[in-house]
This record gives C-alpha cells, sequence and structure tokens, in this order.
C-alpha cells in the first residue's frame, strides 16, 4: 500500500465514522466518535512509552505508528524475546527497559500505554499518573471492581487522562449498527445475544527461560477472571451501549468443563445480565466449539442487528400458517420441503435471509483511539464518555465472575464512581 493509497482509506474510514455517529441521539450515545470529524494537528507527537510488548502490545504499537499524532518514544518488557521482537518495529534508537519504573524515571515521554497481564494494570497506572504521565490502560481495566475505581480516582487527583481501550466503540460498523437502532429501524430492544467461542486451549507453550505464570498469566485466578475479563469485558461494553443502561444484576454458571489440565479459570462460562423494564443480555463463551465464534446478536421486536457481521435483518411475520401454505401447495401440484416443528411450522425456523450491510472500515479501528488518546493527552481532557463505558464494562464483567463462583445472583455496585 503505497502512502497516497493509505490516505485514501483512512479518508473513507473516517468519512464513515462521521456519516455513522451523525445526529443528535448519536451525539450522546457516542459523544466519543467526534474526534473522527475533528481535525488532528500533525506537530510534535505525542510521546508513547508502551509497557508490555507481547502480542497484543506488538500490534498496538504497529497501530500507534499509523497515527497523525502519536509515536512511541520508549518500550518495556521485562521477557527478553518479547523486546527482541518490538524493538523490530520502532526505530534502533528507541530506549528499551526492562522495568516499567525506570522508563518512567527516564522521562522522555508523555504517557504511558499498559499492555501487560491484568493484575499489574492498576499499580503500573498508579505508577505512571504519579509520575505525571497519562495513561491509556488495555482492557479490562483491573482484576478487581475496587482497583478499576481506585484508577479513575487517582487519575483524576493526578488531573490526568485515564483511557482504556475498547476499540469497537470507534468501529465504523458498530456505530452504524448503534445509529440504526437508535433510529427505531429495529424496534424496541429487549434482548442481546453475545458469545465468544473458540476452539483452543488457550495454553500457550513455556519456553526454557520462562515460566507457566509468565507465559500463561490469563490461567492463573489472580492473574486473571479468565474468559470475563480477555473476552467478555468487550462484548458487555456492547450490550450496555444498545441497551443504553448498566445491569441490575446477574446469574451465571461457569465450569472447567472441557480443558482439565490444571487451570483455575473457567474454560465454560454463561451467563444473564438482568437490565431495566425486564430486558436481559445472554452471554457465553466456551473453548471447545468454534462454530459461533465472536458475535452479538442485538434483538429487536421489528429487526436483528449483528454487528459483528456487519449485518441487519428485518423482522418478516408471516401472512399465513405453514400449514395453510402446504394446502395451497398440494392444490397446485406444488412440492417444497416440510420440517415439522410447531403449530406454524416453517415460521418457527432460523430467518436465514442474507440481511443487509451495514459496511466495514478498511482497517483497524484501534489506531483512531489513538489519535483520540493523543488530543486528550494535549488538551489535558479526556474523550468524552469513553472511560464511563470502560469502567461500567469491567465491573460488570468481574460481577458475571462473582456470580459463577457464588452461585448466586449478583446485584450491581452501589458503592461505585461517578460520573
Amino acid at each position: 500500500m503505497t502512502d497516497s493509497d493509505f490516505t485514501l482509506s483512512r479518508r473513507k474510514f473516517l468519512d464513515r465514522i462521521a456519516m455513522a455517529s451523525a445526529g443528535a441521539a448519536m451525539a450522546a450515545a457516542a459523544p466519543w466518535a467526534a474526534i473522527a470529524q475533528t481535525p488532528v494537528a500533525t506537530g510534535n507527537r505525542v510521546r508513547l512509552g508502551v509497557i508490555g510488548t507481547g502480542d497484543r502490545g506488538r500490534a498496538l504499537i504497529q497501530n500507534i505508528a499509523k497515527t497523525r499524532n502519536c509515536t512511541v518514544a520508549a518500550i518495556c518488557d521485562n521477557y527478553a524475546p518479547n523486546m527482541d521482537r518490538a524493538r523490530k518495529l520502532v526505530p534502533a534508537d528507541t530506549p528499551g527497559f526492562s522495568d516499567h519504573r525506570a522508563m518512567l524515571d527516564a522521562r522522555g515521554i508523555d504517557a504511558v500505554v499498559v499492555a501487560t497481564p491484568l493484575d499489574l494494570h492498576a499499580s503500573q497506572t498508579f505508577d505512571a499518573l504519579d509520575a505525571g504521565l497519562h495513561v491509556w490502560c488495555e482492557k479490562a481495566m483491573a482484576r478487581s471492581i475496587d482497583d478499576c475505581g481506585a484508577m479513575i480516582e487517582r487519575a483524576r487527583a493526578k488531573r490526568k487522562v485515564l483511557q482504556i481501550g475498547h476499540q469497537r466503540m470507534f468501529h465504523p460498523t458498530y456505530l452504524n449498527a448503534l445509529k440504526r437502532a437508535k433510529s427505531g429501524e429495529i424496534g424496541e430492544i429487549t434482548q442481546i445475544r453475545a458469545s465468544w467461542h473458540r476452539n483452543n486451549k488457550w495454553r500457550r507453550n513455556v519456553p526454557a527461560d520462562a515460566t507457566d505464570r509468565q507465559i500463561n498469566w490469563r490461567l492463573y485466578r489472580d492473574r486473571s477472571a479468565g474468559l470475563m475479563t480477555e473476552l467478555a469485558t468487550h462484548q458487555l461494553q456492547v450490550c450496555n451501549w444498545f441497551l443504553d443502561g448498566i445491569p441490575t444484576r446477574v446469574i451465571g454458571s461457569g465450569s472447567i468443563c472441557f480443558w482439565k489440565d490444571g487451570r483455575e479459570v473457567y474454560d465454560h462460562v454463561a451467563l444473564i445480565y438482568e437490565y431495566g423494564d425486564g430486558r436481559k443480555a445472554i452471554y457465553s463463551s466456551l473453548l471447545n466449539n468454534a462454530r459461533y465464534g465472536c458475535e452479538e446478536q442485538i434483538q429487536g421486536s421489528t429487526g436483528t442487528i449483528e454487528p459483528e457481521l456487519g449485518r441487519i435483518y428485518q423482522e418478516v411475520l408471516p401472512k399465513q400458517l405453514a400449514l395453510q401454505r402446504m394446502q395451497q401447495d398440494v392444490a397446485r401440484g406444488h412440492k417444497r420441503t416440510v420440517p415439522i416443528g410447531g403449530a406454524t411450522w416453517f415460521p418457527e425456523l432460523p430467518v436465514t435471509t442474507p440481511g443487509e450491510s451495514l459496511g466495514w472500515g478498511e482497517y483497524d479501528e484501534t489506531m483512531l483511539q489513538f489519535e483520540g488518546f493523543g488530543e486528550a493527552v494535549r488538551s489535558g481532557r479526556e474523550v468524552p464518555g469513553l472511560l464511563q463505558q470502560a469502567y461500567y464494562a469491567s465491573v460488570a464483567s468481574l460481577m458475571g465472575e462473582q456470580a459463577m463462583d457464588s452461585g448466586q445472583a449478583v446485584e450491581w455496585p452501589r458503592s461505585l464512581v461517578t460520573f
């Protein structure tokens, strides 16, 4: 891809976000999307120090390189092979550190990017804020609800920007889906079904120079809530977003069902989040079947939106019973397959129409959220709405873990940070 090709695809990408987020209702639902319509100054770039250069950290480095207002000015990781891989993505003279505190002490950066295991997010965020730096932190926010709130309170006390990585909020397909839902195209939304299904053990081989806790940290309870914090957080944010609220309580069941290999976190979770007016979000995630993959089904009274697949489907009510249609077919001598189901037969089968496309972006929306972060750092003001969405998604994911562990319904906490 040439520079001119990239500029053109960027323009199309930003134009789609601008169109998808236009209107008063969308301005209230996704105020952060206005960053796509705001000129970004291309002068001195915001200097970012990246803490954590594993797979996700390196992906972030590549997206930061595409921005118009940020640059990677330092990298940090205590695992040498990760650092070696990251060095190939940055200029040769980029400083590298094995301890994030040494990177903070060295100065030369305006903000940090925290892309480390979940249990380190809070402490490293505190260290960066205390050093007078802004923070972009991967989701989920922290390993406990208390730490999630403490991160926000510390950022406020230090008057620094704290932004959490939820890239779907910048995705033109998701923004277009929300706009069409807000306009009433699928009627009243009463349920969202979300899933993230994979067919792999989620366990990586451990090199001779590392430990299992270091490489497979997602499988240890003190380091991660497994599927809930590493995957579900994204989709719970989508549920809160489309249902325009937060859950009142959650019930759920979790188990180590298939991968009985000594892991401490569930490999199979199923939960029901209850929202006001009887609305529900039904979430499942498992690691031994990938048929339905990662998807959300936004179900309304007149249609369904599947933003992950980029489709919208209209709900077409049957004009006649399938039995009556069969009688007419017999009279005309026509033949068709007749599945035996309920009183109406055909209408009880899943809808198989192709639906309508919601459009796609040309490249990773992660780039755009870093441009938003860069502008927030320059102005000293966070991008509106982002932190609240991320905080509530993290709280919801950790509530789900509590519900599964206790076997009891867990109510939405009353003592949370206010916005």
